[in-house]
């Protein structure tokens, strides 16, 4: 018999906010596999670092950080394989994950190479979204409003008309995409109803007008603008 995938979310960076059968299943595991940017660190196992025991064997999963799809579609394609010769083997592997995996996780990637011929769970995370509005002091809907989730990346002109017809939105992966999506917000005239948000959870969190927002921002940042609500009034 194969042994099981575990795609384990973690939560937004607050090792307090994993969830309490990521923590089991990371303190029990013997080996651990985890994104990282290649020839860097990895916050994943940055999140999970305290409860990852030392004996546990450690598969780092290099991903170039490119527009270039190919390089990091042959890089889940060597991971997945050396997760794969874990699981026939029967050994149990814990595949970490940012955030939630099926929610704009890199799990997904390895998932969709792997569930197919072995046993996988998914442990659920708290999703960046949920973070950023708790963080901010933001309820995202009620009742039967509407939130609509956009990726920073997308084109200009799109970003435009998902933003116009929606009431609530949550701007994912703004990073170098910044100025594009805050000059679609300044055009629409929703910037007073824009809140920026970085690093949500951890001791450098920042949360701030749109208004007020750097001129750069990491990849872990989002915005989150509730139409007809004026959140620093």
């Amino acid at each position: 018999m194969s042994g099981t995938l575990y795609g384990v979310g973690l939560g937004p960076g607050d090792p307090d906010l994993m969830t309490l059968r990521a923590h089991e299943l990371i303190s029990k595991a013997r080996i651990v596999a985890y994104p990282a940017l290649e020839g860097g660190t990895s916050f994943a196992r940055a999140i999970a670092a305290d409860v990852i025991p030392l004996d546990a064997r450690e598969i780092v999963m290099n991903i170039p950080m490119t527009t270039a799809r190919s390089p990091a579609q042959a890089a889940y394609d060597q991971s997945a394989a050396e997760i794969a010769a874990e699981l026939e083997l029967g050994h149990d592997v814990i595949c970490l994950c940012e955030g939630d995996p099926f929610f704009y996780g890199s799990f997904m990637y390895i998932f969709a190479r792997l569930s197919a011929d072995y046993p996988v769970q998914v442990v659920p995370g708290v999703t960046s979204i949920t973070a950023c509005a708790a963080r901010a002091g933001m309820p995202l809907a009620a009742r039967n409003e509407r939130l609509t989730v956009l990726p920073g990346p997308l084109p200009e002109a799109e970003l435009r008309a998902r933003i116009d017809g929606a009431e609530s939105v949550a701007i994912l992966k703004v990073g170098r995409h910044l100025g594009k999506i805050r000059g679609v917000i300044e055009a629409l005239g929703l910037t007073r109803h824009a809140t920026y948000i970085e690093r949500a959870s951890l001791p450098d969190e920042v949360i701030c007008p749109l208004a007020d927002a750097p001129d750069t921002a990491p990849y872990f940042s989002m915005i989150i603008l509730t139409k007809g609500v004026d959140p620093w009034l």
